[in-house]
């Protein structure tokens, strides 16, 4: 639109410039086609392209102060196109709102809009994206007229350093924390960068984090690992490494057990879950079945998509899905987070209606397991500027995140703050101990089975630490279980947790287990045997216990036991005798039907005659009320 020459020339110098990423040369140029003609409308564009690139260039490198100052500069170069001429290109009221809305001018952002939205001749395409922007500049307008709690907490110098400390992951019982680390390298090698991540890890003890330190080899190397997901009960990790000998893609998941108070050699997860893309950002659900993790691999709905990995019945991952249009868009879901309760996701993404950039959400599964539309987390969790990787603990009402907030100890910090009630996952309580051999106290590796009553279907197999005998089991409440901890040459143990209606904070259970060898006399109590009041017929909720007995007596072929009924002091002997020896025959009459040869099996009621707790309290009469049996004979 110049006649100016040297405006020309200058002109097409910053051309040139930006198009070899010499941003501040395109700038020096532009400023001297601008001097020459200041109602060049073209310069005036350009620039605000180039400060454009340049502010997202900084917000890639956190350096969000700089972002904001070229932003605005962006803005004004964009304002004097239209001040100019509002019509010359009209998709400049769509790029300025665009910058708007990465500052939080959402209110002007909406306005831009909307004279945009009214253009001739608008293709579908670019109708579409400024609608989708409408959407994020209206949500940021309501969502800063309607705040959230956010109170965050900085973490302080047993968990923060002077460096880059992001990425928290936490096990259930809120005990362990690990996070990683992006430090200078302690030895520059050729070739590498100067800075290197690595795993810290720091333990709540005495009520206080203790100082993080390194995790150590075999986790940590020379290389970079990040993006991990501790397990909920602190035996497995899950992470990234990128670029590594027998890698798939660019950056791999991997996988380390613990033993003990030691790392296993970390394994790539291979090619069922990894591809030759980019694979990152792993997150384990409680039951170990379900590995949620981000990736650009081809055949997903945009540039980076949350995907799943189920693990089958022999112990092996399955080829990932993708978790589909509600939850991914064309643009980018990354950092996703299964909560303990198996049913709330949340995630970071730039593709949903939010504050600018990339926001936090969350979603929950409906009954059939499908994830449900997700909702933004709100402001202030969310602002203008990137949010990610917010993790929450197993009760839900405590939330943990990494942000470079003015006053922390470093770059970024991790914070913790408490979650508002909307934005909770269901509750989740866990039980936790050791497990050992009753007789010589011994540690076991036993395995536990979690097992929904009302369904019948196995909800958690795990096993306890072979060194140690330590477990952690997740209970999400609103069901009632049956646990089973059992292993060759010993009887089993059972117990039962009734979480159905509980909405006030449960106390984490904390029991060390003795398991019984298998030998004449042992007794065991089988927690999960059910009847009505004052009825003999076994309810439907028995048959998996029932079934742990079947097993344990097909397993040892020579075993007879004696099945025992008991009742409280309640209601007249007579009629407890009478009732307790009726349900002992329901019991051995199910053995029975289910091939259990006769010979085998013997039973007997007790009556209120051989109580284990007093009968002055329900609790006490409800242990008294049971089911055992008896090794007779092996």
């Amino acid at each position: 639109s110049t006649k100016s020459e040297k405006a020309i020339k200058a002109y097409e110098k910053a051309a040139a410039y930006f198009d070899q990423y010499d941003s501040e040369n395109a700038i020096t140029q532009l400023g001297i086609a601008i001097k020459a003609d200041d109602k060049f409308i073209e310069a005036y564009l350009l620039m605000g392209d180039v400060y454009s690139d340049m502010a997202s260039k900084s917000k890639d490198m956190g350096l969000f102060k700089a972002d904001i100052v070229k932003t605005e500069k962006a803005i004004s170069a964009y304002r004097n196109a239209l001040e100019i001429d509002p019509d010359f290109f009209t998709k400049t009221y769509y790029n300025i709102a665009g910058n708007e809305i990465s500052i939080g001018k959402y209110a002007d952002a909406k306005s831009d809009l909307d004279i945009y939205l009214k253009s001739k001749n608008l293709s579908p395409i670019n109708k579409k994206k400024a609608e989708n922007l409408l959407k994020s500049a209206e949500f940021g307008i309501i969502a800063i007229q309607n705040p959230i709690p956010f109170n965050p907490v900085n973490m302080g110098d047993s968990v923060n350093s002077v460096n880059n400390d992001y990425l928290p992951s936490l096990t259930a019982d809120e005990q362990t924390l690990v996070i990683t680390v992006r430090r200078p390298r302690d030895a520059y090698t050729i070739g590498m960068n100067k800075d290197e991540e690595d795993f810290y890890i720091s333990y709540f003890k005495d009520s206080v984090w203790t100082k993080s330190v390194p995790l150590g080899p075999p986790l940590n190397t020379h290389g970079n690992e990040g993006a991990q997901c501790i397990s909920p009960d602190g035996q497995q990790m899950f992470y990234t490494a990128c670029n590594r000998d027998g890698g798939f893609g660019s950056c791999d998941i991997y996988y380390s057990k613990k033993t003990g108070d030691k790392w296993g050699l970390p394994t790539n997860l291979g090619p069922a879950v990894n591809s030759s893309g980019w694979d990152s950002q792993p997150s384990i659900s409680a039951d170990g079945k379900n590995l949620y993790f981000t990736s650009n691999r081809a055949g997903g709905k945009g540039g980076m998509d949350i995907w799943m990995s189920t693990m089958d019945d022999k112990g092996y991952w399955q080829k990932p899905i993708n978790l589909g249009d509600t939850i991914n868009t064309e643009k980018g879901e990354m950092a996703p987070f299964i909560h303990p309760d198996n049913k709330t996701l949340y995630f970071t993404s730039n593709g949903h209606p939010g504050l600018g950039g990339f926001d936090i959400y969350y979603s929950k599964k409906d009954t059939a397991g499908i994830f449900g539309k997700p909702k933004n987390i709100g402001y202030p969790i969310n602002t203008y500027a990137d949010e990610s990787y917010l993790i929450v603990n197993s009760y839900g009402d405590k939330a943990y995140f990494a942000s470079d907030l003015p006053g922390g100890k470093g770059g970024f910090d991790i914070y913790s703050f408490d979650l508002y009630e909307g934005a909770r996952p269901e509750k989740v309580t866990y039980l936790k101990g050791t497990v050992y051999n009753s007789q010589t106290k011994a540690m076991l590796d036993a395995k536990f089975e979690l097992i929904d009553l009302k369904t019948g279907k196995s909800i958690l197999v795990s096993y306890s630490d072979k060194e140690t005998g330590e477990f952690l089991v997740c209970l999400p409440t609103e069901r009632d279980y049956a646990l089973n901890v059992s292993k060759d040459g010993y009887l089993f143990f059972s117990e039962n947790f009734t979480l159905s209606g509980m909405h006030s904070k449960i106390k984490p259970y904390v029991k060390d287990i003795p398991l019984h060898p298998i030998k004449v006399g042992e007794t065991v109590v089988l927690k999960n045997i059910f009847f009505d009041t004052d009825k003999f017929d076994l309810k439907t909720e028995s048959f998996t216990e029932l079934e742990n007995l079947i097993s344990l007596l097909k397993k040892n072929p020579k075993m007879k036991i004696e099945i025992s009924g008991h009742t409280d002091n309640v209601g007249a002997e007579t009629y407890n005798q009478t009732l307790s020896e009726s349900r002992a025959k329901s019991v051995y009459d199910y053995l029975v039907k289910q091939g259990i040869d006769k010979i085998r099996l013997s039973y007997k009621g007790y009556g209120e005659s051989k109580p284990i707790d007093i009968n002055d309290t329900e609790e006490g009469r409800a242990n008294n009320r049971r089911t055992e049996f008896k090794v007779v004979e092996m």
